[in-house]
């Protein structure tokens, strides 16, 4: 019996360290989506601070992944970020003198690596759940700030964790298709599929906090990145039309009581918004003009990461007195200008083969309520791209978390299937 003891003491404390990095993984992760949703309020402190929870995560990762003597899967989205990060540091090599460039290969190569990490770690020892709940978490966090900014605070347009009000209504909007996955329930013996009714007046709770924190945000990109992301998932059967109606009826609800009890705000957001809303369209048309301009001047490695700011000026003739280093508002075109072709070709095959994966995932399910899961995330990449039509969203965690949970869904349902 002693014999037998000290041959499998090293086995139960492996196994027990597994669990222990399993579980460190999992507080790492949801801290890392979590945080990217609502890390403006961090920005108020340090700036280090939105970097450590990320940085944590890539050295435990690599520390177990080394201990264990494992590599990550392989899967089709490696091949399109790889050669997203060959076009990002040429075309940083080329243009290192900017005044951007380095900051933004940073930015470019932290999300790379982050949603690496992200995927294999999802596709192993987190559940896909852990990444779901804290998107939804840090959204529920950024729209309950965005319903302080402007309800308590009085600002015309929520802001919340951050300045731009478009760019808090994405991050809202993403999380709302995410709440369908919360209604996914493995199938059991022992119970049904439906869930307690804790569970749904939580989500209930959820939905009208995003929605609503959205709404003030006046954001008209994000409210149309919302309606095709819910069109498409009634369309492929992941929202009952009952819940639908509950939930609709429960926005316009709370939207009522918020206008008879605001009615001053409501009514100076609504103003201000459409004094705002041509000149916002003609600034948006030209900045896509001068990012249309850059790419065939600069057509296989484009103008380097961050160069549509620094080269703006000089391209626009001084068209924006008020703006002298904007952003496209559009990811597409933006990323076209700075990262060239080979840049472009790579991100749109990263956000290709994160919707494809996601649609395997959905079909290795078949009709079980485990469906769901990979619905609500294909429902949330939908609403980003988008919403990025309008915005330029490449460097913001919901686009590449969601890309990286599509990946590993479909990584865990192939693993289902094959023998």
């Amino acid at each position: 019996m002693s014999l037998l003891l000290e041959r499998t003491a090293p086995l139960v404390d492996r196994a027990r360290t597994s669990g222990v990095e399993a579980r460190l993984l999992q507080v790492l992760v949801f801290v890392t989506v979590g945080l990217g949703s609502c890390e403006g309020y961090l920005l108020e402190y340090s700036d280090t601070l939105t970097k450590v929870p990320a940085a944590l995560l890539v050295v435990t990762w690599f520390a177990v992944r080394v201990r264990r003597l494992r590599t990550p899967q392989f899967h089709p989205v490696h091949v399109a970020l790889g050669l997203l990060a060959i076009a990002v540091l040429a075309s940083a090599a080329i243009h290192n003198g900017d005044t951007f460039t380095m900051q933004y290969t940073q930015r470019w190569l932290s999300y790379l690596l982050t949603a690496l990490v992200l995927l294999d770690v999802a596709s192993r020892e987190v559940p896909a759940r852990v990444v779901v709940w804290a998107a939804v978490t840090g959204a529920a966090i950024a729209g309950g700030g965005a319903l302080w900014s402007f309800l308590v605070e009085g600002e015309p347009r929520a802001s919340g964790p951050m300045e731009d009000p478009n760019d808090l209504a994405y991050v809202v909007v993403a999380a709302v298709p995410l709440l369908i996955a919360l209604f996914a329930r493995r199938p059991r013996p022992d119970r049904t599929t439906s869930l307690p009714r804790p569970a749904v007046a939580l989500i209930g709770v959820l939905v009208v906090v995003l929605v609503l924190g959205a709404a003030v945000t006046v954001s008209r990109g994000g409210f149309i990145a919302l309606g095709v992301a819910l069109v498409w998932l009634a369309l492929r059967r992941a929202i009952p039309g009952r819940v639908l109606a509950a939930a609709g009826a429960a926005v316009v609800v709370a939207a009522v009581v918020v206008v008879a009890l605001f009615p001053t705000l409501v009514g100076t957001a609504l103003n201000q918004k459409d004094q705002v809303a041509g000149s916002n369209v003609d600034d948006r048309a030209l900045r896509w003009e001068v990012a249309a301009t850059m790419i065939p001047e600069h057509p296989l490695l484009g103008v380097g990461p961050g160069g549509f700011r620094s080269n703006y000026l000089g391209v626009s003739h001084n068209a924006e007195l008020a703006e002298q280093t904007p952003v496209a508002h559009n990811m597409y075109v933006e990323t076209a200008a700075e990262l060239g072709l080979v840049g472009l070709a790579g991100f749109a095959a990263t956000i290709g083969v994160g919707l494809w994966a996601s649609e395997r995932a959905v079909r290795a399910a078949g009709d079980g309520p485990e469906r769901l899961l990979p619905l609500g995330v294909q429902g949330s990449l939908i609403a980003i791209c988008v919403a990025s039509t309008f915005l330029s969203e490449q460097y913001y965690m919901p686009l590449w978390s969601m890309i990286a949970v599509a990946c590993a869904l479909h990584l865990r349902s192939r693993r289902r299937v094959e023998p």
